[in-house]
């Protein structure tokens, strides 16, 4: 054959049929052609889902060989903000990268010195979570301040953040939304909106969730428009998640909403400069916006005069940053832009996959302790969810089912977990639990005491560490697999 156009679409071909044959146990648990699952075999808590076409996107790109982030990556980076309704996003080669680019922005010089974050400031941040949200805290200089966790949401406990607050030091709020579940945005933002500070927002578990507030409420923190495809009426506006702060950021690695394999996103939410100062931490540093294998886009390459560089030196390798090399390849990006597509019905699905597991774990609300999404106040299932009275909610698209053993039960979340691991049935802890006590910050405060601080006992971090587990919802979970982790749990429930 010796048309390259039709050997490649041969490849292609042959390329489609293999993952047919081969990974019809990874297509989403809706698709008829999804390879049935086997009483007795392991239920992952979460996994890749794709079908033939991602593997196509993946092999296509790797035979143009461009490899490292090019067209592929420039249309998914356009696609995703489309999506979310921001100015930019732009990809990285991990979710804890995008955490590490987000912060390391809000460093530079190129911002205003009263609110540039310096070694010594402070980041306002949730004791609960995973160490990535709060490492790249550290690893500027700045010193996190923890405050605890709600243990029904796993969320912040907002009404901390004025006890966080030191004026003069404390430059930003950085917060996961955990498990999918938005933490009490409206609180954190008028927070912000009063002491001039940054909001990240780590999205990471939260793609495509979503919250909502009363227009007026709404329009006095700044906001008047809704995300796209998302409309509550005209008395209310609802935006996505990773939409409501200064930035937010995306992880694609397998658990997650979407994936390619390793990946994640730094989303600016409106600040054009925030872009370019992003994009230079996450490509070494450089003053330089071209992108790679294009040339003087600003017209004056050679007409610069930096730093104490010589008049004329080139602008490609002129650096206002100590900045990292974090970009992820093209053929990852050619296979996010197809998990995208798939991206809402991801979504109902992991919805869907929650409120199967809550209804048939109802019976046992005696030991077992449910999540709440924040503004929720419980939950009955006829009507769903009852709120409280801010006029504020939250729609979860849950990364994970999060349950805890209460006080007082027969067994412990640890009893809970091994028997479910005696089942082949994934679960996990709420990532680090209490991140004060691991290893890592427990040898931080002990080499360096000032590195960080603590509002109040972070006791119910505590609470959260020693009794919750979670089980998955991602959407290759199939209504079999669902019915048996419920029927495991309902009988060591009734041991």
């Amino acid at each position: 054959m010796n048309d390259p156009v039709a050997l490649k679409q041969e490849i292609l071909r042959l390329t489609r049929e293999y993952a047919r044959q081969v990974h019809a146990n990874f297509r989403p648990a809706a698709d008829p052609a999804r390879q049935p699952w086997r009483q007795g075999t392991t239920i992952p808590y979460a996994g890749r889902v794709f079908t033939e076409d991602e593997v196509e996107a993946a092999v296509s790109s790797t035979l143009d060989f461009w490899l490292t982030l090019g067209s592929e990556g420039e249309a998914f980076q356009k696609e995703l903000a489309a999506f979310l309704g921001v100015r930019h996003s732009l990809l990285v080669n991990s979710g804890s990268s995008a955490n590490l680019i987000a912060i390391s922005a809000l460093t530079s010089p190129k911002l205003p010195a009263e609110r540039r974050i310096q070694p010594g400031d402070e980041v306002i941040t949730v004791a609960a979570g995973f160490p990535t949200t709060v490492a790249p805290i550290v690893q500027v200089g700045a010193v996190p301040v923890f405050i605890d966790a709600n243990p029904i949401t796993g969320n912040a406990r907002c009404d901390q953040l004025e006890a966080a607050y030191s004026p003069g030091k404390t430059k930003a709020v950085m917060m996961a939304h955990a498990l999918g579940n938005p933490f009490d945005l409206a609180t954190t933002l008028a927070f912000c909106r009063k002491y001039k500070l940054w909001l990240v927002e780590d999205n990471c578990d939260a793609l495509g969730c979503s919250y909502s507030m009363p227009r007026e409420l709404a329009e006095s923190l700044g906001f008047t428009e809704n995300s796209p495809g998302l409309d509550e009426g005209p008395d209310r506006v609802i935006r996505w998640t990773g939409t409501w702060g200064d930035i937010s950021t995306q992880s694609f690695y397998p658990p997650h909403h979407l994936t390619m394999g390793e990946g994640g996103a730094v989303n600016i939410v409106r600040d054009q400069k925030l872009k370019v100062i992003a994009e230079s931490f996450r490509d070494w540093g450089r003053d330089c916006w071209c992108p790679s294998g294009i040339d003087n886009t600003c017209n004056k390459r050679f007409g610069w005069q930096l730093g104490e560089l010589p008049e004329g030196y080139d602008h490609k390798y002129t650096y206002s940053h100590l900045g990292f090399n974090l970009k992820p390849l093209d053929p990852q990006a050619a296979i996010g832009r197809v998990q995208l597509q798939r991206l809402p019905e991801f979504i109902e699905a992991r919805k869907q996959n929650w409120e199967t597991l809550r209804r048939g774990l109802a019976a046992h609300e005696d030991v077992l302790e449910f999540a709440l999404p924040t503004h929720a106040t419980g939950w009955d299932p006829e009507t769903g969810f009852s709120w409280d009275g801010t006029g504020c909610r939250s729609e979860c698209s849950w990364f994970g089912f999060k349950l805890a053993v209460k006080a007082g039960a027969p067994f412990s979340r640890t009893d809970l977990a091994r028997e479910l691991d005696a089942h082949g049935i994934g679960n996990r802890m709420l990532f680090g639990g209490n991140l004060v006590r691991q290893p890592a910050f427990v040898q931080l405060r002990h080499d360096r005491p000032e590195s960080m601080r603590l509002v109040g006992d972070l006791a119910d971090s505590d609470v959260s560490m020693n009794n919750t587990l979670f089980l998955g919802t991602y959407p290759g979970l199939t209504g079999p697999m669902l019915q048996a982790e419920i029927g495991v749990i309902q009988k060591f429930c009734k041991l």
